[in-house]
């Protein structure tokens, strides 16, 4: 039952965040036209990117509540979001969360808006880049991955571009093989699909 209050007290706590978020998005818009009628270009400009890059924080709250909750006998932190403006890697948002047991580590990465995309689906699309780098190519929940495994270090990554938006890429250290393809799996990429 505690459990449970936790959790709604946790939801409620980022709706409120998410709807003062919107607040600040809508006033700088409208500070933004109305700094643009008066001729004040550069006060309009930055209240334009203000908003923007609020926008890019909430979707950046959208996508962490997809990134997968620590399997048992794992510990994990609260996920890093980072929010670039459209100067900066044209715009890139990233969520990220690292998982810990003992010596093993694995971390999930959800990358969208990212210019790199266009030449990772590009990979996608013909195999032999990753062959030729050790990759193999597979389906996870539907989706094609690539999946890159050193038995020698017991490390390695799967990688997969969702609805050619998202790339969420699950890499690990002292793991198996199994372990990144659970953490992998439990991402759920319809709902990822789905984001707006």
């Amino acid at each position: 039952m505690k459990t449970i209050k936790i959790i709604c007290l946790l939801l409620c706590s980022q709706l409120y965040v998410s709807y003062v978020i919107a607040d600040d998005v809508i006033k700088s818009i409208n500070d933004a036209i109305a700094q643009y009628k008066k001729g004040n270009l550069t006060g309009a400009a930055g209240n334009l990117d203000y908003a923007s890059q609020l926008i890019r924080q909430m979707k950046a709250e959208k996508l962490t509540l997809l990134l997968p909750e620590a399997e048992t006998g794992w510990t994990t932190k609260k996920a890093k979001t980072q929010a670039a403006g459209a100067a900066m890697m044209g715009g890139m948002l990233s969520v990220e969360k690292t998982y810990r047991k003992q010596k093993s580590r694995i971390t999930v990465t959800i990358v969208t808006d990212s210019p790199m995309l266009q030449g990772m689906l590009m990979m996608f699309n013909n195999p032999m880049f990753f062959q030729s780098g050790g990759g193999k190519l597979e389906r996870i929940n539907g989706e094609k991955s690539v999946i890159k495994y050193k038995e020698s270090n017991n490390s390695g990554e799967i990688q997969s571009i969702i609805a050619s938006r998202f790339l969420v890429t699950v890499a690990g250290r002292q793991v198996s093989q199994d372990e990144l393809m659970t953490y992998m799996k439990k991402i759920d990429f319809k709902k990822l699909s789905a984001l707006p």
